[in-house]
């Protein structure tokens, strides 16, 4: 690839050049999921809480046309406050480069530039998934056809709320992403810790987990990895509750026509306002944890490939 289009911070290169534990961190819920100023204090948090576990933050994000590997203050507060900022998933990476425009990455999006750059570990709130009805509309995230391809580990809790869990796991299976539950042998559905799906694959350490990363690459089977870490009990919402605001939330926006990469946003926001703010109380407490949890799996899998290189 050509590098011009990728720009990675002095510290995240000396990182890798020294096979330090690096945790790449999207850029979308900054300027799409979460309203200003939590979205830019949360962001800091989640740096934060990376280099407290022993691992080196890398935000990526789409600015002026450059794919950045971290990010400076001053990123991080227009990402959060401009309004030019584009949703940029796999489809939008080349048009945004060649115009020279900018994009918050989804979980797409960030695993294709993390891979580029050479990290392996990505920490985000929740992935797309199947969307409810889509055997209508056809509506299915880009996040789960780069699952397929992308060797990158994404830790999440579990597919949005939004979703047809269901059939979301279906479709990982039949493309062979591994879905590991990390303590857990239920599928969490984001903003609860149950969905009453079961996961194939339990772990209950983050060496555990190093280890199955390293054994799926080192065969060459190419794809990524779902880490499914539920949300903290005492942050998660009641199953019901949040069931009845997210069918409330899609009779709005059926009414309103929004379809395709708006929906995301506008259900969350919609939620949001439903719940009072809840929701995005949630939503942060589970990024937070996920990068904990996130941070600990590339210490892992950076000492396993020391010792054993």
């Amino acid at each position: 690839m050509n590098n011009s289009y990728l720009e990675i911070l002095p510290e995240i290169l000396q990182a890798l050049t020294h096979g330090k534990p690096i945790v790449a961190l999207e850029s979308t819920i900054i300027s799409h999921g979460m309203p200003y100023p939590e979205n830019i204090k949360t962001a800091k948090e989640l740096e934060c809480i990376v280099r407290e576990n022993g691992a080196v933050p890398a935000t990526i994000a789409i600015l002026h046309g450059r794919m950045k590997v971290g990010l400076t203050d001053g990123d991080l507060e227009f990402l959060a406050t401009s309004k030019e900022i584009g949703k940029a998933s796999r489809r939008d990476i080349p048009y945004l480069i060649s115009q020279k425009l900018h994009g918050a990455t989804t979980v797409a999006a960030t695993m294709i530039i993390a891979q580029l750059a050479g990290i392996k570990v990505f920490v985000t709130g929740g992935i797309g998934g199947v969307h409810r009805g889509a055997s209508e509309t056809f509506d299915i995230s880009a996040d789960l056809q780069e699952l397929t391809k992308t060797n990158v580990a994404v830790v999440c809790a579990g597919p949005k709320a939004i979703l047809d869990i269901g059939l979301t796991l279906e479709y990982l299976e039949t493309h062979g992403v591994p879905v590991i539950g990390f303590k857990t042998n239920e599928m969490p559905a984001f903003y609860t810790r149950k969905s009453g799906f079961q996961v194939e694959i339990r772990l209950d350490s983050e060496k555990q987990i190093a280890e199955l990363l390293k054994a799926k690459w080192e065969l060459e089977l190419q794809g990524g990895i779902v880490i499914v870490n539920p949300i903290p009990a005492k942050y998660e919402m009641d199953h019901a509750f949040i069931n009845e605001v997210i069918e409330k939330a899609l009779i709005q926006a059926k009414k309103l026509n929004i379809t395709g990469k708006k929906i995301t946003p506008f259900l969350l926001g919609a939620i949001k306002e439903i719940t009072k703010g809840k929701s995005l109380a949630s939503n942060i407490e589970l990024v937070k944890n996920n990068a904990k949890v996130g941070s600990k799996i590339a210490v892992e899998l950076a000492e396993i490939c020391k010792i054993k290189s």
